[in-house]
């Protein structure tokens, strides 16, 4: 737990979500709310008044500036800043990327409160936050290089598709293999690692620089 309070930011287009989200994060006695911002437009003029936060709770889907586009700029203008993906669905392409834009973690909005407050702590003691999606040997692994197992060249091939928005079909034919093959890769990983999704992969993968972005 973090002794001083954490300073975020809540980017969603939703007035009534946003305005009651940050309600309910105020309630936490270790949580701030600096500000709120409609789009990545809004809070590009926003945090330039407030410098200081530390995380942003940013939606996906946004007009004028979606929550891909605004997590890149924050990367390139403010890296030391944290973005958690809030996202409507448990949706694997929106997942991935944000994850590719810079995010360190994401959470349905549909989550409790408590698992949203855990979800921010970790994130700011950890710097990324993943649910269920991954075990916690695999959180482990992301801080300790020495239990990073060794991949074949096709494994890590595999793996970099797997951040695409390919297929397994469409990954297999431009490995050149059978979809059974590529079945193989993808149940060979999740047993290696201890993961039970595309998006756990990618996640791993991304954190531990194995594929490039």
């Amino acid at each position: 737990m973090c002794d001083k309070k954490i300073s975020i930011a809540v980017v969603d287009d939703h007035t009534l979500f946003r305005s009651g989200l940050a309600s309910l994060l105020n309630e936490f006695d270790d949580i701030s709310i600096s500000f709120e911002a409609e789009n990545g437009i809004d809070f590009q003029d926003k945090i330039k008044l407030h410098p200081h936060v530390q995380l942003v709770l940013m939606d996906i889907n946004m007009p004028l500036m979606d929550g891909y586009e605004s997590t890149k700029w924050i990367k390139n203008n403010y890296p030391h800043i944290l973005v958690l993906a809030l996202s409507m669905f448990d949706n694997e392409k929106e997942i991935i990327g944000m994850l590719k834009a810079g995010a360190g973690g994401y959470l349905v909005k549909e989550s409790k409160p408590v698992d949203l407050h855990l979800a921010i702590v970790t994130m700011v003691e950890k710097g990324f936050y993943v649910n269920e999606l991954v075990s916690g040997r695999l959180l482990t692994s992301l801080k300790n290089d020495k239990l990073t197992p060794h991949f074949t060249e096709k494994e890590l091939a595999f793996l970099q598709f797997c951040s695409s928005e390919l297929t397994y079909k469409e990954i297999a034919d431009k490995m050149g293999v059978s979809p059974r093959t590529v079945d193989n890769y993808r149940e060979a990983l999740f047993a290696k690692l201890n993961i039970k999704s595309r998006t756990g992969l990618v996640v791993y993968a991304i954190k531990n620089g194995l594929i490039s972005i």
